[in-house]
C-alpha cells in the first residue's frame, strides 16, 4: 500500500512543470506500484549460474562498497557529464542483477582488458568487415555525418530498414540487431566490462567521450582497442556517462521531460537502448494525447530501473 501511495503521489507531482518552454520533471520514485515482469531470458540465465537476483544484486553492491577508488571515480565522472552518480550506479548494479554477475574485486576488469589488447578480434559478419560492408551504397546518406553518434545511429537505421531479415545481392542477412550481427565475436548480445557495454554504443558515444574525457577517438577498424576500452574500469566509466547524458538530452529535447531526477528512468534506458527512438514515440503518443484531451504519460521504469529506483536510499548511502 506505501508504494502503491507513493506511485500515485507520483504522478500528482509530476503535473507540475518547469517554466513555460521547459521540460517537464520527472519526478523521482517508480510509475509502477509493483516490479514489471523480469524477461524469462534473464531469469534462465540467473538460474543457470545458480544463483539468485538479490545475491547478484548484493554482489554489485558489495564491489562498491567495498571499493571507495571506484566511488570517487564515478563521483568524477558523473561530473564532468554533468549527471548524478546514481545514474551511472544504477545502470551497474542493474546490468549485474539482471546481466551478469560483478566480478568481486576491480582488478579482474584490469586484466581481462588486457588480455584483449592480445586477442584476434574482428567486427565482421559471414566474412564481410563491417568498414567494407558500410561503404555499400545505402549507407551513402550517411557519408555527411560528422559526430560518431549520428553516424552510427544513421547506419543501424540503414541495417534496419535494407538488411535485417533480407537478402541482398545473393547475400542473406539475420534478422537480429546491428550491433549482435556485426559487433559480437565471442557470441550475439555479448556486452562487456563493469559498464556491460556493447561495442557499438562505445563506438556511438567515442565523440562525445572525446570531447568531454579527452580520450581517443575509437576506431571501427581496430576492435582489440574498442573491447580493451569498454573493459578497463579507467576508461569504460566515460562511456557509461555518455550513454546516460545521451538518454537524458533525448528526452528533455524530443520528448519534453527532464528524467535527470530519475535513476530507475535512466536505468531502463540504459538496459533497452534507442532512446531517441523510445523519446520520438512517447512524443507522438503524447501528441495525441493531447489532441484527444487525455493526460499525458509519463516515462515508465521497466524491471531493471525498477528495482534501481527501489533501492536508491540504499546506494545513496554508499556515495
Amino acid at each position: 500500500m506505501k508504494r502503491l501511495i507513493l506511485a500515485i503521489l507520483g504522478l500528482v507531482l509530476a503535473a507540475v512543470s518547469l517554466p513555460a518552454g521547459a521540460a517537464t520533471l520527472v519526478p523521482p520514485g517508480n510509475r509502477n506500484a509493483e516490479q514489471p515482469s523480469i524477461p524469462g531470458a534473464s531469469t534462465r540465465r540467473t538460474q543457470a549460474t545458480s544463483t539468485t537476483f538479490q545475491a547478484k544484486y548484493r554482489k554489485v553492491y558489495a564491489l562498491f562498497q567495498n571499493d571507495p577508488a571506484l566511488r570517487a571515480k564515478i563521483r568524477q565522472v558523473a561530473a564532468a557529464y554533468g549527471i548524478d552518480p546514481m545514474h551511472m550506479v544504477g545502470a551497474i548494479v542493474g546490468e549485474h542483477t539482471y546481466n551478469v554477475d560483478a566480478y568481486d574485486r576491480l582488478q579482474t576488469y584490469y586484466v581481462k582488458a588486457m588480455a584483449y589488447l592480445t586477442s584476434r578480434l574482428s567486427f565482421a559478419y559471414d566474412g564481410e568487415d563491417v568498414s567494407d560492408f558500410v561503404r555499400r551504397p545505402q549507407f551513402a546518406g550517411c557519408a555527411g555525418k560528422t559526430d560518431s553518434y549520428e553516424l552510427w545511429e544513421c547506419r543501424e537505421r540503414v541495417w534496419n530498414h535494407d538488411f535485417r531479415g533480407r537478402t541482398v545481392g545473393g547475400k542473406k542477412f539475420p534478422d537480429n540487431r546491428f550491433g549482435a550481427t556485426f559487433f559480437q565475436p565471442y557470441y550475439a548480445g555479448q556486452t562487456f566490462g563493469l559498464g556491460q557495454l556493447n561495442p557499438l554504443t562505445a563506438l556511438q558515444m567515442g565523440d562525445m567521450v572525446h570531447r568531454v574525457s579527452g580520450l581517443p577517438k575509437l576506431d571501427v577498424s581496430d576492435p582489440n582497442t574498442v573491447y580493451k576500452t569498454i573493459m578497463d574500469p579507467d576508461l569504460t566509466l566515460p562511456y557509461v556517462a555518455a550513454t546516460i547524458r545521451k538518454s537524458i538530452d533525448a528526452y528533455r529535447s524530443i520528448a519534453g521531460f527532464d528524467i535527470s531526477q530519475n535513476p530507475g528512468i535512466t536505468a531502463t534506458l540504459y538496459n533497452v537502448g534507442d532512446p531517441e527512438t523510445r523519446a520520438w514515440a512517447l512524443k507522438r503518443e503524447n501528441d495525441r494525447r493531447k489532441a484527444a484531451g487525455e493526460p499525458v504519460r509519463l516515462p515508465e521504469e521497466n524491471y531493471y530501473g525498477w528495482l534501481v529506483n527501489d533501492k536508491l536510499a540504499e546506494l545513496k548511502a554508499l556515495f
